[in-house]
């Protein structure tokens, strides 16, 4: 396994920050982000087929689930165990979201709840929308894997090598688009799949930080959100979740739309996955009486 990168110390939280007063622009990423997002304005010109709509609701599902059941609830939090086959098959799906690699997502995930809303936390909404919704990934400071806060998958070499050459799943998935629907599959089915898909998921670190209701008294801003929940298959329950991220679902309440963990729940009644986290019985009650202290420890 290579050597661990130390993390960098945490850069000063400042609204100048979000302007790019104190860091660098990682230039490549940034020309690719837009250039996806420019191509996304070709269905604007191919047209649209039936092919081209089943495209674009698979890879934008089915991706999505990559980033909220994979990269997140499992890689970032640990909160069921699977088998190492069906664990590369969650980490190549989260990798053809096209963001980056599951080493790199999951350990600055951590890094986040550790520091969350503070100096050193990767997408603190002290910084401003624009660097909390996506300004973070185009700074150099994060591009690096940091190797050291994810020792647990990192000990995976196939786990290494999607997270090295992370550009091959998305590229293979364009390929596919294309040869499955032509342009109109391409455009729809990748360009504007991915592009939504990214803003759906950055939503939860520019949003759900902001607008929503508190249930749990955590030492950072999470709240809950209904409409960023149903966007996101359920990633909206953020208060919950910061209040308790070793759960694997997220929706405390019956009436918390849950999708994700819905269809972890099949993945185990399957033999995919096993011992699913939960939270315990007295956070799932209507009336809570005064919650212990939320824990930082990610996983």
């Amino acid at each position: 396994m290579p050597e661990a990168k130390p993390e960098p110390a945490p850069p000063p939280v400042t609204r100048a920050d979000g302007v790019w007063s104190s860091s660098a622009l990682d230039w490549i990423t940034y020309g690719l982000y837009w250039g996806v997002h420019v191509a996304a304005l070709g269905v604007l010109f191919t047209g649209v087929t039936q092919t081209a709509l089943v495209l674009f609701a698979l890879t934008f599902w089915g991706r999505l689930f990559g980033i909220t059941g994979g990269y997140h609830r499992y890689f970032s939090h640990k909160t069921f165990k699977t088998s190492r086959a069906f664990q590369f098959v969650l980490a190549l799906l989260g990798t053809a979201a096209t963001q980056k690699g599951p080493l790199w997502w999951a350990s600055l995930h951590r890094i986040h709840h550790r520091e969350s809303d503070g100096p050193g936390d990767v997408h603190s909404p002290k910084r401003g929308f624009w660097y909390s919704h996506q300004g973070w990934i185009f700074d150099k400071r994060w591009q690096a894997t940091r190797l050291d806060g994810i020792p647990d998958f990192a000990k995976y070499p196939e786990i290494q090598w999607l997270n090295r050459w992370h550009f091959v799943p998305p590229v293979g998935l364009a390929v596919l688009c294309f040869l499955v629907g032509g342009l109109p599959g391409l455009f729809w089915g990748f360009f504007l799949s991915t592009t939504l898909l990214w803003h759906a998921t950055y939503t939860i670190n520019s949003l759900s930080h902001v607008f929503g209701k508190r249930r749990f008294e955590t030492d950072d801003t999470s709240r809950n959100n209904w409409a960023l929940a149903l966007l996101t298959c359920g990633e909206g329950w953020h208060n919950n979740h910061h209040y308790y991220m070793a759960s694997a679902r997220q929706g405390f309440r019956w009436w918390e739309i849950d999708p994700t963990y819905y269809v972890l729940r099949g993945l185990a009644a399957v033999g995919l996955i096993w011992d699913v986290r939960e939270p315990p019985a007295w956070m799932k009650q209507t009336n809570l009486a005064e919650a212990p202290a939320p824990t930082r420890k990610a996983a």
